[in-house]
């Protein structure tokens, strides 16, 4: 039974495939999987940054005035020592 085959349409996603392939000493389809196992350990497990922006909206649920913070903190610099 033969093999399923992937059908990329992109000429600059075959041309960088077929480049690695030969610097590699490796077939295109081994390239190719390698490059989605990457790609898939990277990407894992992160959210999408609308459902992590809800979160932290649900977790925290107040608002920082981040200028009071800024004006409370806020110390004069003494300046350089000559």
């Amino acid at each position: 039974m033969a093999e399923p085959q992937l059908s990329v349409r992109s000429a600059k996603a075959r041309t960088v495939a077929h480049r690695l392939a030969r610097r590699e000493n490796r077939s295109i389809a081994d390239i190719v999987e390698r490059a989605l196992e990457a790609y898939e350990i990277r990407e894992a497990g992160r959210e999408p940054a609308a459902a992590f922006y809800a979160r932290l909206r649900a977790d925290d649920g107040e608002d920082i005035d981040l200028e009071s913070v800024i004006r409370e903190l806020r110390t004069p610099h003494p300046g350089i020592d000559l």
